[in-house]
């Protein structure tokens, strides 16, 4: 434990050094929301490479491809990952031309100014506190790093990471969040090169039966190409549609799209995807731990001493301790607490930022009896936002005093229904210039809808089917293909019948 607090206070350190760099930068809430646009692509690339790959990369992930097998590896790898690209270079570009262009600094401001509609980014900004559902997800994940590797109880590393992470947030703002997770995102490069190794190894050292038999006799179906008893993936649709439609939907999450405001021009928008891209990939691959917890990890490690339950969210914590030296897991340890916290820090400033200037502008705007100029709102906001991310801290640690069961689907669970939302404004307002405004709305009201429905009472609707609705990719996949793919016909067909018209004159 001794060796575990030396370097975590090193860690603390260093970062709270760049956040006290960050500080120094930020002059007011444009430079805390997206920063002055002066940020290396390189930096960008790795620090939306850490942002995107969280908790549940690092920690959740490997769980459920401990339960279900080669079919969940190919669903959270292959599949989630190819849809981000997809998505990311779809709209990063057009993103960051039509933001310069409105100076836009949220999400929903980008939103609301593309369709010229206050009431687009008020109701945007009201479905993004759905995000914090990913909040209790990451500082719930950090807390189980903590209790393991430090030696503290829940309360202690609830209250240690809340904070630490709002404290440097509060301060710096975005070039706080910048700086800390290009030092986070090399220290998870690094890590991630470490533990994919140690399960070549782990192949190499393995006798006879050979690494694939002893995955096999284990249970043949965790090798299946479609795990038909799989618990969330256990059939071609929530394996193969659900992973890339699900990557491509977390493409709109604030903390991602928007660091493509972060830049100046659509060449370092480039240049960032490039370095992003090989980044995530490595990361992706950490789900393969999961198949490597099937050689080393008993069966009876992942039983909660509490409760006496099984915990796959225990797999990968576990899976270190058994493979590496207790100083090399030590070390690990801190950096995956590191992983955990570049999202959270990314979510935080969107949250704070999206609420304070999408939700309390817009509400005092519309009971201000004066008319206040922009350096008001801004300084209204810059206050605001710092407000809020006391009061997120507060309830973040209300609710992970007493975790969720599955802390990867409870935050999946509120998250999906926050890109579902965002997911038709953004394509329609990137790929076309003239769409009727009531066909997004629609279509972005309608997919949420479709989602929480199918996820809370999917089974009780439709008893007979064997979709997993208690999968939230499945729901939120279903919400795309019913909600947001038809109103991306509709609006080409809108557009085209526009520019038609505009030429017969």
């Amino acid at each position: 434990m001794g060796l575990a607090w030396i370097l975590f206070t090193i860690y603390l350190l260093g970062t709270s050094y760049l956040g006290y760099v960050g500080y120094k930068k930020t002059e007011g809430f444009s430079s805390f929301a997206i920063g002055k646009g002066d940020l290396s692509p390189f930096v960008v690339g790795i620090t939306l490479a850490a942002s995107t790959a969280s908790a549940s990369t690092f920690i959740i992930n490997p769980g459920f491809v401990y339960v279900d097998g080669l079919s969940a590896w190919i669903n959270m790898a292959l599949g989630t990952f190819s849809g981000i690209m997809f998505m990311l270079v779809v709209l990063s570009f057009k993103f960051r031309q039509i933001g310069a262009t409105n100076n836009a600094l949220t999400v929903p401001d980008w939103i609301g100014k593309r369709y010229n509609s206050k009431g687009f980014s008020f109701y945007f900004a009201v479905i993004n506190l759905l995000s914090f559902a990913f909040v209790v997800l990451l500082v719930g994940g950090i807390s189980i790093v903590m209790q393991k590797s430090l030696g503290v109880n829940n309360t202690t590393a609830l209250i240690i990471t809340l904070v630490f992470v709002t404290g440097y947030v509060f301060f710096g703002g975005t070039y706080a969040h910048v700086y800390t997770n290009m030092f986070q995102g090399v220290l998870m490069i690094i890590v991630s090169i470490i533990i994919l190794w140690s399960g070549v190894e782990l192949m190499m050292k393995t006798g006879d039966p050979d690494f694939i038999q002893q995955i096999y006799n284990d249970d043949p179906n965790l090798l299946a190409w479609i795990n038909k008893k799989g618990a969330l993936f256990n059939d071609f649709f929530s394996i193969y549609v659900t992973g890339f439609f699900v990557g491509a939907a977390l493409v709109s999450q604030p903390h991602i799209l928007t660091k493509a405001l972060y830049v100046k021009t659509d060449k370092d928008v480039k240049k960032y995807l490039w370095v992003f891209g090989v980044i995530l990939l490595l990361f992706m691959f950490l789900a393969t731990v999961g198949f490597f917890a099937h050689i080393n990890v008993a069966p009876e490690q992942l039983i909660d001493e509490n409760t006496g339950k099984f915990r796959q969210d225990l797999v990968m914590i576990v899976y270190l301790a058994n493979t590496f030296p207790d100083w090399v897991f030590t070390i690990i340890s801190v950096v995956l607490i590191a992983a955990a916290m570049s999202t959270l820090d990314g979510l935080l400033v969107s949250i704070s930022t999206i609420t304070a200037n999408d939700l309390v502008l817009n509400i005092v705007d519309r009971f201000s009896k004066k008319e206040m100029n922009e350096e008001k709102k801004m300084k209204i906001a810059f206050k605001a936002s710092h407000i809020i991310l006391v009061i997120i801290a507060v309830l973040v640690f209300w609710v992970n005093i007493n975790p969720p069961k599955l802390l990867g689907i409870y935050g999946q669970v509120g998250v999906y229904g926050g890109v579902l939302a965002a997911l038709t404004p953004l394509i329609v307002g990137v790929l076309f210039k003239n769409t009727p405004i009531k066909l997004v709305w629609t279509s972005s009201v309608i997919a949420v809808l479709i989602h929480f429905t199918l996820y809370f009472y999917g089974n009780k609707l439709f008893p007979n089917t064997s979709l997993t609705f208690v999968n939230p990719a499945v729901t939120s996949t279903i919400a795309i293909i019913v909600a947001v793919i038809p109103a991306l016909i509709m609006a080409w067909i809108a557009n085209s019948q526009h520019i038609k018209t505009i030429k017969n004159e």
